[in-house]
Formats: structure tokens, sequence, C-alpha cells
């Protein structure tokens, strides 16, 4: 209520209408969806909007960039709809590393005619945030939505005139209200899609942290419902090795086309049932154990040794062990939480050592190496190790 409070008045005066139209609109466009067979919309046309590209790389973790992850999920995104959906046209505002601008996205959209827009980006924050969130366009709430905008705004740098036609774009509170009022159906419409993404985002085990709103430019200019998504973190190392991996991007994907196909029945005004998408899930083949499947010969698997290392990648599929992105480093391999696990450098009951081999590997390009420890075979936490280590 403080944060209402604080807002001009002209703002809560618009605040307030906007509440009572979209309130009003969501009654009328839920009982026009449930009238079967009346004029009922079709969905024609949807374009796919890989973030960033070319000279424009977004976040990255310790391998991927998010221009790369973006566009893989965004063709395998299209891939899927045309494939379930042949008279569906399906356009993307990038096929390639190339550098597109912000307005540009958003032209293509309206050029197109799009009843969809779908934005496509990867989140960056501490190494220890994770989950999905989609956004549509609004007033930021929070410091962390406002920072996500930021991040994603700022890449106008880059383009030729250094953002300079954006100068006219009012993301004031008053402007945002306004042009919320005026587009209220594409709002309805693309926080339904944005809730039926964050759901199917949840179903296969990712992290829910929302639908959110916020003042992006790619999603300002845009005559349709647009959302943009944030797939995960990629400066996570968890994270990393799911979005940043093939089969990670095509569950993403898969989940995609889910809801989509929710949303294109709601829109179309069908039941669920009228046609429904079923995605096989490949066999599981990961490891579920979480002891260490390589230890370092000076320490055998049964040891009770404690001793430091460095974990440097992770990976939701086994890597050999002298694969190019272990850039020549030693490594080892163990399994935990699915996944599996690289690390460098043995270091028995120092700690210290460990920090400094930390350090190194992160001057060799692994910005997200860091500390872990073994006893017994087993990943122990370091407060464990250090007490251990004291005996």
């Amino acid at each position: 209520m403080e944060r209402i409070a604080k807002l001009p008045k002209k703002a809560l005066i618009l605040r307030n209408a906007f509440v009572a139209c979209i309130l009003c609109n969501l009654f009328v466009s839920t009982n026009l969806f449930a009238q079967k067979g009346v004029d009922s919309p079709k969905l024609k046309t949807v374009v796919i909007d890989a973030g960033h590209g070319g000279k424009d790389p977004g976040c990255h973790g310790g391998y991927a960039h998010e221009k790369d992850v973006c566009l893989s999920m965004a063709l395998t995104l299209g891939k899927l709809i045309k494939e379930k959906y042949p008279t569906i046209t399906v356009k993307y505002t990038r096929e390639t590393d190339v550098f597109v601008e912000l307005i540009e996205r958003a032209n293509i959209a309206n050029k197109a005619n799009a009843d969809l827009f779908i934005c496509i980006h990867a989140n960056a924050g501490s190494s220890a945030a994770f989950g999905t969130e989609t956004y549509v366009l609004g007033l930021h709430r929070t410091e962390s939505q406002q920072k996500v905008m930021e991040r994603e705004n700022s890449i106008i740098s880059l383009e030729e005139d250094k953002g300079a036609k954006y100068k006219a774009f009012d993301l004031t509170p008053d402007a945002m209200i306004a042009i919320q009022l005026q587009q209220n159906v594409n709002l309805n419409n693309a926080i339904k899609f944005a809730g039926f993404l964050q759901s199917e985002f949840k179903s296969i085990g990712r992290y829910d942290r929302g639908v959110k709103q916020a003042g992006f430019l790619v999603l300002y200019k845009t005559a349709m419902p647009s959302v943009l998504i944030e797939t995960g973190f990629l400066t996570n190392p968890n994270e990393e090795a799911f979005i940043g991996n093939a089969a990670g991007q095509e569950k993403m994907s898969n989940a995609m086309l889910k809801a989509f196909v929710k949303y294109k029945n709601t829109y179309e005004g069908k039941t669920l049932t009228e046609d429904h998408v079923v995605i096989p899930e490949k066999p599981d083949t990961k490891p579920t154990n979480s002891t260490v499947v390589d230890s370092v010969s000076a320490v055998p698997i049964g040891s009770s040794e404690v001793f430091f290392s460095v974990q440097i990648v992770s990976s939701a599929e086994k890597l050999s062990l002298d694969a190019p992105k272990f850039r020549d480093v030693p490594v080892k391999e163990y399994t935990q939480d699915n996944l599996y696990k690289y690390y460098t450098g043995m270091f028995i009951k120092d700690l210290e050592g460990a920090k400094k081999h930390k350090t190194a590997m992160q001057e060799k390009g692994f910005s997200s190496a860091f500390v872990i420890a073994f006893s017994n075979g087993e990943r122990i936490s370091i407060e464990k190790a250090i007490k251990l280590a004291e005996k």
C-alpha cells in the first residue's frame, strides 16, 4: 500500500480505471471464449524472438551464452509448432547469430500481423538464483524486476544511434498504465499465456518465479499479446547445465509448446481435450546417486580422508574428461542431483590451497568455479569438511 500511495494522483486514477477495465474485460473475454463456434478468433501467425544475437551476446555462464541458448530454444519451439499446426505461420526475428535492434523485433511482429509474440531470454543474477519467470508489459513492482528490465533494455547502446530512437518511449507510471488501458485485451491474453507457460515449466521440475510485469522495450511497440520468457539463470552452474544443454533446451521448448496449445485452444474457444498434445518423455538415463564415481587415486573411494577440490562444470549429459570445454584442465567426475559434475585439484585438509586453485580456475575462464569437499567418497559441506579436517 505504501508503494501505491507514492504514485502520482493521476497514476492512481489511471491504475484504478485499469484494474476495473481488466476485470470487466476478463469477464467478457472468458464468456466469449466459452461460446464455441460464434465467430471464434483463429490464431494464424506467431512470431518467435530469440533474444540478443551477433555483437550482443547477452548474459553468460561458465560456457554458455544467452544468445545461443535463446536461438536454440526459439528454433526448436518454431519447429514443434509447425509440426503440430502446419497451417500456422511461424516467423522468427532471427534464425542465425545476427544482431537485431529491439524496435525491429517489434516491427517484424507487427508487419506479420502476428497473433502472438514470444520473446525468449535467459537470466543473470547471483550464482544461487534459479527458476523461470515470464514477463508482460507493465510497471515493475520490485527492484529485481527493474534490474531484469534494465539489463534486457541496455542493449540499445549497441545500436547505431545508441538508443536515440527510444527517447520518445515514455516508461513513466502514467504512460505505462495508459498503454495498458489501450491494450487491455492483448494484456489479458498475454497474462493468460504467461500463466500457461509458468505452469508447464513447473510441471517439468523448474522453480516457478511467477508472471511479472516490467517495461521491456521489445514489448513496448508490439500490437498483439506479447511475453518475454526468462528461461533460467546462466549464472547458476546448475541452471546453466540445464538450459545450456541441448536436452534441457528441448525440454523447455516442449513445455512452451504445451503452453502454446493451451493458449491456442482458449483463444479459439476450444476445450483442451479437443486439441491435446502429448510429448513422449525420453528415457532418463542420468545417474541418481551422489557418490564420487571417479575419485583421485591417492584418495580411494572408501577412504575417510577429507579433501577439498574445485568444481568447474556441471552438465546434464556425461562429458568426456578431455572435452574441449575443460580447456586442458585435468578433471574428475562425480554425480549429484541427476547431474554430472566435474572438479579439479585435490587438497587434503587444505582449504586455503583449494581457494587459491579456485581463483586460478576463474582466471582461466571458469567464472562459476567454487570450492567443494569430499569424505568417504561423498560430497560434503565445506563446514563439515573443516570440522573433520581439524580432528
